[in-house]
Order: C-alpha cells, then sequence, then structure tokens
C-alpha cells in the first residue's frame, strides 16, 4: 500500500467519524425534547402550545432549510459550510440549556434547526466525496448504523438525563461535541463545492415558504382542528408555494432544484419511499412511546429501553446492508426492509391491547427493527448515485427534506386516526385508536417498498481489458 493510499484511507475514516457524529446530534434533537416536557413544563411554565412548539420549532426550521443549506454549501464550499451549521447549531443547543423562559427556550430550538439545516445534508455529500466508490455501501451502512443509534436513544437519553441530572443536560450533550467536531472538520475534511451556478433566491423562497406553510398546517392540524381558518390557510398556500416551485424548477436556469432530477427511476422512487417510510415510522413511535407510558405503566427509561430492538437494531444491522448493497444493489435491500417494517407494525397492530405482554410485542419490535435497518444505508447509497458528484449537495438537501416532511406528515394523520377513533380516556380508548393508525402507517412503509421496486436494478459492469484495470491509487482519484 502506498503512501498515497493509507493517507487517502486516513481521510476517509475521518470523514466518516466527523459526518456520523454531526448526523448523530441533528438526528438525536428531533426525539430527544420529548420525553423532557413535562420538566420544561414545571422549570419554565408555558401551555400545553408551548410545549409543542418547543418540538416543531426545532422540526419547521430543519425540514424548510434543508434544500437551502445544501445549496448554500455547493456554492460557497461545502467544509465551510458544514463548519457553519456546526457553530450554529452548538451555540443554539448552549443557548436552550440556559432559557431563562418557554419562548427563549423555543427561540432557540428554531435556530438549532437551522444549524442542523445546514449541517445534516452536507454529511452525506462530504462522506461521499471522501470514500471511494467500492466501499461507499460500508461507509453509507455504518453512518446510517450513527443515524439509527440517535434515533434509538433519543427518548432513552431524554428521560435518563431528565430524570437523573435536570433536562437542561439534552442540549448541554451537544456542546462539547459540537466543539470537538468545528477544529477536527476543518484540519480532517476536504473542501469541496457544487454545480458553481448562483443562489436561486426565488427557488428558495418558493420551497421555504411552500415547505413552511404546508409543516405548520400538519403540526397545527391535531391541535387547532383541520377546518381552522390558520391552518387551511397554511396548507393551501403551501401547495400554491410548491406548485410555484416545480414550475420555477422546470423553468428556470439554475434553479436549486432541477425537476430534471425527478426523470430519474432511481431519484424519484428512492424519495417517495423516503417520504412514506418516515410517515409510517415517525408516526408509529409516535403512539407507541405513548402507548407503553401511558397504557403500559412504563417510566420515559423502561419504555426507551423496550423500543431498542425496534429503534436500536440499525447499529447491528446496518453495517450488514451496506455490505449487502455492494454486493447485490440497494433495491432489494431496500424493499426487503421496508416490506419488513410494514410487516412488523401491521403484526403490533393486532397484538396490541390495554394489557399486553412485552413477550407479545417483542417479535413485531425485531422484526420492525430489521427492516429499518436493511433501509436507511441502502436507500443513501441509491440516493447520491442516482445523480451526478455536483449534484449530490442538492439530492441530499431534497432527500433529507422529503424525510423530515414524511415524519411531521405521519405524525399529524396518525394522531388525527387516532384522535377520531380512539383517546385518552382509558388504556382500551388509547388501543382503539391505535390499531387503526399503526395500520395507516404499515400500509405507508408496504407502498414506500412498492415504490422501490420501481427503482433500475443494478446493471452489470461491462468487461475491463487487463491493461485497463485500474490500481487502487487511480481508483481512489477518480472516486475523489
Amino acid at each position: 500500500m502506498t503512501r498515497q493510499t493509507t493517507a487517502r484511507d486516513g481521510t476517509a475514516v475521518w470523514a466518516l467519524v466527523i459526518t456520523s457524529v454531526a448526523g448523530f446530534m441533528a438526528a438525536l434533537d428531533n426525539l430527544v425534547v420529548t420525553t423532557a416536557l413535562p420538566s420544561i413544563r414545571e422549570d419554565l411554565g408555558g401551555a400545553l402550545h408551548d410545549l409543542e412548539w418547543t418540538v416543531s420549532a426545532y422540526t419547521l426550521t430543519f425540514a424548510v432549510l434543508l434544500m437551502f443549506g445544501a445549496a448554500l454549501g455547493d456554492r460557497f464550499g461545502r467544509r465551510r459550510l458544514f463548519i457553519a451549521g456546526i457553530t450554529v447549531f452548538t451555540a443554539a443547543s448552549a443557548a436552550a440549556a440556559m432559557a431563562p423562559g418557554i419562548d427563549s427556550l423555543i427561540a432557540a430550538r428554531a435556530v438549532q434547526g437551522a444549524g442542523a439545516a445546514v449541517m445534516m445534508p452536507l454529511t452525506l455529500t462530504l462522506l461521499t466525496a471522501a470514500v471511494p466508490e467500492a466501499r461507499r455501501g460500508t461507509a453509507y451502512g455504518i453512518w446510517g448504523a450513527v443515524h439509527g443509534l440517535a434515533v434509538a436513544s433519543g427518548p432513552l437519553v431524554g428521560g435518563s438525563l431528565t430524570e437523573h441530572i435536570s433536562w437542561q443536560w439534552i442540549f448541554w450533550l451537544n456542546v462539547p461535541l459540537g466543539l470537538a467536531l468545528i477544529p477536527l472538520a476543518r484540519l480532517r475534511l476536504a473542501e469541496s463545492h457544487g454545480t458553481g451556478a448562483p443562489l436561486d433566491l426565488p427557488g428558495t423562497l418558493l420551497a421555504g415558504g411552500g415547505l413552511f406553510g404546508i409543516v405548520y398546517g400538519l403540526v397545527r392540524g391535531p391541535v387547532d382542528g383541520w377546518t381552522g381558518t390558520v391552518v387551511l390557510t397554511g396548507l393551501f398556500t403551501g401547495t400554491a408555494l410548491l406548485v410555484g416551485f416545480v414550475h420555477h424548477g422546470v423553468r428556470a436556469k439554475n434553479p436549486m432544484l432541477p425537476m430534471r432530477l425527478f426523470r430519474s427511476r432511481a431519484f424519484s422512487g428512492i424519495n417517495a419511499a423516503s417520504l412514506l417510510m418516515f410517515l409510517g415510522m415517525f408516526g408509529s413511535i409516535f403512539l407507541l412511546s405513548q402507548y407503553m407510558q401511558g397504557v403500559l405503566g412504563y417510566s420515559p427509561t423502561e419504555a426507551g429501553l423496550r423500543m431498542l430492538p425496534w429503534t436500536g437494531m440499525p447499529m447491528l444491522v446496518a453495517p450488514i446492508a451496506g455490505l449487502l448493497s455492494d454486493r447485490v444493489g440497494g433495491r432489494p435491500v431496500v424493499a426487503t426492509g421496508l416490506f419488513l417494517q410494514a410487516l412488523g407494525l401491521a403484526h403490533l397492530a393486532v397484538v396490541a391491547t390495554a394489557d399486553a405482554s412485552y413477550a407479545a410485542q417483542l417479535p413485531a419490535l425485531v422484526v420492525s427493527g430489521i427492516g429499518m435497518a436493511l433501509y436507511f444505508a441502502p436507500a443513501a447509497n441509491l440516493m447520491m448515485s442516482s445523480v451526478r458528484p455536483k449534484e449530490q449537495g442538492i439530492a441530499s438537501g431534497a432527500h433529507n427534506a422529503l424525510r423530515e416532511v414524511g415524519g411531521v406528515l405521519g405524525i399529524a394523520i396518525m394522531a388525527s386516526i387516532f384522535a377520531g377513533r380512539g383517546g385518552y380516556e382509558s388504556g382500551q380508548a388509547f388501543v382503539d385508536g391505535m390499531r387503526p393508525a399503526l395500520v395507516t402507517g404499515a400500509a405507508a412503509v408496504a407502498l414506500a417498498g412498492i415504490a422501490t421496486l420501481f427503482i433500475p436494478g443494478r446493471r452489470p459492469a461491462a468487461p475491463r481489458p487487463p491493461s485497463a484495470a485500474p490500481t487502487p491509487e487511480t481508483a481512489l482519484e477518480t472516486a475523489s
């Protein structure tokens, strides 16, 4: 192995570590605050409406600014904007921990989401640029495992820190990680740019306004009522702006998200699958965590531990999924994972009762967890390989935005179904509402699996003359 190859291997390892930790922080803060809400209310006051915004302020800014963050990275330098995103996220985390009141906490959470929106889409772009193509499946597998760890540990970390130290530590946790990542990213990541096109301000405003209107309407719908003036205005205005964004993406010279990307069956298929998968997954986690605490009587920490066979499975299976995607292609791995997750959710709907034993739920949790683990890494590989290298930042931003919108949509739809068929009056009432909601989640994930089947299969590589076989050095140079 030459010194050049060793150096590039080291660069790939550092890129994997830095981007995985950054993605962990951003994903963790999607769920970590939920188990701390009672303690936050006791310390800072505020009505239920205010507590909801401590969660949705992060989700809104994260979803709305994802594509803009990716576009900024493509234009001004991906490493530079990645570092800027980490800096904003870390500072906002400290501000959230020191918030003197509920309003300042909500504002800090919104700024956190903005930092994460710049940081998160660039993690995959920087990782892809640093890792040779032949090993990207494995790298995505590790990245997916760390992302899965964040999903798995969000409620558990939030509950444990709140119960044993204080709720402020769910935010202080990000500060040392962020302070360590900033110099590491500066020293160990290579700078890269996208197409070099000027920023698309009209497209940014149309996309941001459209996503804000729809996400705001979805978040507020279960609380204010789906026929409320503000909710309907948000949904209709947001939809109109997104239609304008699509038209702009077709006609503009240098749009933020070129609509021609969706001509690719691979790009369209994996994005549709991801939106539907997050719709079913996040909506189900939202209800099942409440079911375990409110109906079965587990504490937040106990509920988080019992969810680990589902949410924690990516830590074990995602690296294997990455290796499988390198060998057989991403489409069969992703499709298998989605169908397994749909099967697990449907099983949970069948076995759920007001006094169900954990043993009855465990097989469904394991099957759902394996399914989710098979999805993450190969899906990232499919998405990043469906576009040209200079458009990977744009693609990553769009992909992450659609996943976040899918998660918000899932919580809104499944909460609405739950409220229409059940409620919090008794354990049986909760189960009556949760069952049809879980069936809906299973159907959404099954549709995601069907969407994956429309992605073209991997074509076998053309035979290469022996004299043209690439050396490790030239392969690394090409991948870089």
